[in-house]
């Protein structure tokens, strides 16, 4: 049997100098594939807000629409790590708030979950994981933060930004993270926070050293006909998608669908019986 990864399997990976694999993922079916193939860990993450829900941003996405979905993954029974994204407001208000939130997502069968910021949010991160709660971090580009920072742009560009994201990556250790994700950050950047971390790294657009990588399902296999810059498309899911569709379309126009093999009839003797009742009763 294949032993169920934990969070504390990620430190023993970076140890290891194995790559850390991950997807963001938010149905059953995403997280049952990512986890045939050996997926290392599927993040439900609130970019379900656009590729799911069709929201411009991260913004509106509620603690229930993320929790739907990490019932969803669970329920695919995956031996890949499962990580709750925390939405905006769901743990930035009080303490409090933040560990009932997490707690939540924990009860509904996630392993871990995942917050925006760096040393602004130690706090919160030290009491998650007081509680008993796992933490997996996040700086860099910060989706839910694009407001006061002036858009999705890249992080580290400037020696003062860089040194911050280091700052940050450092105090998120030290509250109790087990992983940090990078987003969109100058690669140097990146790779200088893996050398000082003991945690590993998961990155998404900030180059090749960090300990892992991670990519949104929909632009992996090319359902998001607008992928972001450092997402590389292993299909055209959006295409393929499109063309059974239209070729559904046009064989119901047609009369080809259903064909004889895709229903059933009743039986000679019923379908008698069916209609002397129907005369019976004045219905026929």
């Amino acid at each position: 049997m294949i032993q169920k990864i934990l969070p504390h399997d990620f430190i023993k990976m970076k140890k290891a100098g194995k790559k850390i694999i991950m997807v963001t993922a938010y149905t059953y079916y995403q997280a049952k594939v990512a986890d045939e193939v050996g997926i290392d860990g599927i993040l439900v993450g609130d970019s379900l807000g656009m590729v799911i829900m069709g929201y411009t941003s991260t913004l509106p996405v509620t603690f229930e629409e993320v929790l739907h979905h990490v019932r969803a993954v669970v329920n695919a029974k995956p031996k890949a790590l499962i990580v709750a994204d925390m939405p905006f407001l769901s743990y930035e208000v009080s303490t409090s708030d933040a560990v009932r939130n997490a707690g939540m997502f924990l009860k509904a069968g996630a392993d871990a979950v995942k917050l925006e910021g760096g040393s602004e949010i130690t706090n919160k991160v030290e009491a998650l994981v007081k509680a008993g709660i796992p933490v997996m971090g996040h700086i860099g580009l910060n989706p839910q933060r694009y407001l006061v920072t002036g858009g999705y742009k890249l992080r580290g560009k400037k020696a003062e930004d860089a040194l911050q994201i280091v700052e940050s990556a450092r105090a998120l250790q030290e509250a109790g993270v087990f992983s940090i994700v990078i987003e969109n950050t100058a690669a140097q950047v990146a790779e200088e926070v893996t050398k000082q971390l003991k945690v590993p790294t998961i990155c998404i657009g900030a180059g090749p050293s960090c300990d892992g990588q991670i990519l949104v399902f929909h632009d992996v296999v090319g359902l998001n006909p607008s992928p972001p810059y450092f997402a590389r498309q292993y299909a055209d899911a959006y295409g393929l998608f499109k063309n059974a569709l239209a070729n559904y379309l046009k064989d119901v126009k047609e009369g080809r669908f259903p064909g004889s093999m895709e229903f059933k009839m009743m039986s000679d003797e019923e379908e008698r019986k069916f209609y002397e009742m129907l005369r019976r009763r004045g219905l026929a």
